[in-house]
């Protein structure tokens, strides 16, 4: 079973810019969907951004223009870039994948990191 190693996280004040990294065991993940995904304390865990195999994208509305995920497969790592944070946007962020599939890639996921936590003051 694959692992998700999340990196990145940490402490920034509102308008800043975070990068987070997000490392799957066996590298073929990397070739499939992807997402990541935050949960708020008090809250359900939401999807912020999926990427699929052949790189296309997509965002939750209430991070579109600001929020970007890539991978870099040669060296089998997944990010998502953050810049002008919001206080909304802190919480803990997880990185997920899913099995080779034929179906759209999406936020129903299979594999899941322990989570990166980010904080934003305001």
């Amino acid at each position: 079973q694959v692992q998700l190693m999340e990196s990145g996280g940490g402490s920034v004040q509102a308008g800043g810019s975070l990068r987070l990294s997000c490392s799957p065991s066996m590298s073929m993940y990397t070739r499939t969907c992807m997402g990541w995904f935050r949960q708020a304390p008090g809250r359900e865990r939401e999807g912020v951004a999926t990427i699929s195999a052949g790189g296309r994208t997509t965002y939750t509305e209430s991070v579109k223009g600001r929020f970007t995920i890539s991978k870099d497969v040669a060296n089998n790592i997944l990010y998502l870039e953050m810049s002008n944070l919001k206080p909304e946007d802190a919480g803990v962020y997880y990185c997920a994948t899913r099995r080779p599939s034929p179906r759209t890639c999406d936020f129903d996921m299979q594999y899941w990191g322990e989570g990166t936590l980010v904080t934003i003051s305001s």
